[in-house]
């Protein structure tokens, strides 16, 4: 078992992002803001496309809590980890930010976006 801890942004627009590789897949948690919470859970696996042989694919299952949005957000994050490491994810996230705005949320989403890239960009496929 393998366990990264990453980190982005200054409080509150911060995420911590911790990694656990275990043998049978990777375990993703992406908290942060004034209140890190579950928010969104996401179970997701690669398979082969069904339009080309070549291309990865996943089936994913999330579970949104009531009234977050942070499914729309982990979704394709888990699915870019599963295609790359060629492994099962099960990403929570939960991020809050008192009176977000629009710029506010746009940031944690790159934060959370760049945070994915470096852990992928510093890993080995599975």
């Amino acid at each position: 078992m393998e366990v990264k801890h990453f980190h982005a942004g200054e409080h509150p627009l911060e995420v911590h992002m911790l990694v656990t590789k275990t043998a049978s897949g990777i375990i993703v948690q992406l908290l942060g803001g004034d209140r890190p919470h579950i928010g969104a859970t996401v179970v997701t696996h690669p398979r082969p496309s069904l339009l080309s042989a070549e291309q990865v694919s996943c089936n994913s299952i999330v579970i949104p809590e009531l009234g977050h949005k942070e499914d729309e957000l982990a979704k394709p994050l888990a699915e870019k980890i599963a295609k790359k490491m060629n492994s099962p994810v099960v990403l929570v996230a939960g991020i809050h930010v008192d009176k977000a705005g629009t710029a506010d949320i746009e940031q944690i989403t790159r934060l959370c976006r760049d945070l994915v890239d470096n852990f992928l960009a510093n890993s080995s496929t599975g």
